[in-house]
């Protein structure tokens, strides 16, 4: 079994400075009008880009191991917060947005059903508490 430690900092004001065991740093911070500065990321939509992150570099992955090129990815989440204390996302819809010209619909698809039904360890662990729902779109 893997474990990952992380340590996060307290800065100043609302800032914490985060690390990554890969040792990447991030910045986390809240708006103006709860005392931030907006100088770091907000630690809700952290998650949703760890989302689209875990899912898309297992997207980008897959389609590498079946010889798929010629696209561009884009990966847009939409995500509502309940709206009583602790505040939580409930409802989360995944777009995966592909652009280009003969895209492989067939492999891209698979490629993306794969990461959302067995590699994406992230959105299993938002299905624990929210109901998930994706999309595959494709543009020239």
């Amino acid at each position: 079994m893997a474990t990952h430690t992380v340590t996060t900092e307290w800065k100043n004001n609302r800032l914490f400075k985060s690390d990554n065991p890969n040792g990447a740093t991030i910045l986390m911070d809240t708006s103006k009008e709860l005392g931030g500065n907006e100088v770091g990321a907000s630690p809700k939509a952290l998650m949703l880009s760890s989302l689209a992150g875990c899912s898309g570099l297992d997207v980008v992955m897959i389609l590498e191991k079946m010889k798929v090129s010629g696209y561009d990815l884009q990966i847009k989440i939409n995500a509502d917060l309940t709206e009583e204390h602790p505040k939580y996302y409930d409802k989360v819809h995944v777009d995966y947005m592909f652009f280009g010209n003969d895209l492989d619909e067939e492999k891209i698809t698979k490629a993306v059903n794969l990461s959302i039904d067995k590699y994406c360890g992230v959105l299993e662990m938002f299905r624990k508490f929210a109901t998930v729902t994706t999309h595959i779109h494709f543009s020239k």
